[in-house]
């Protein structure tokens, strides 16, 4: 990651070190985060989460909004629906969830809270 000039973050996808990924309590090791703005302390921000062939997340409850944008790979929701390359996806605050990868995938998922 790089900061420059003042106030603008860059990161790339391609050659940036993933975090190992343990969002929804234990490390899952199929899965890696880059976080980019997100606040681990509000719950609040960007990160790019990448998920190898096989992986699933763990069902959760989603405190606010989450969306994500499907960059590559697929994504499989607990509905059944599949996600592809350029898919953006919306959950309000109070939905469950989990989702999957045949594939593998990298999505970027922001998560924030809708103004009272």
């Amino acid at each position: 990651m790089s900061e420059s000039p003042a106030g603008r973050m860059h990161v790339n996808a391609h050659t940036t070190p993933f975090l190992p990924y343990d969002m929804e309590g234990p490390v899952q090791p199929e899965m890696s985060w880059l976080p980019v703005s997100y606040d681990e302390a509000t719950g609040q921000g960007t990160y790019l989460m990448r998920m190898e062939p096989g992986a699933v997340t763990i069902a959760h409850d989603h405190a606010g909004m989450e969306e994500f944008l499907i960059l590559e790979g697929d994504l499989v929701d607990s509905d059944g629906t599949t996600f592809g390359p350029g898919d953006f996806v919306s959950y309000d605050a109070g939905t469950h969830h989990n989702s999957w990868t045949d594939t593998g995938c990298l999505i970027a998922v922001f998560e924030w809270q809708r103004p009272e």
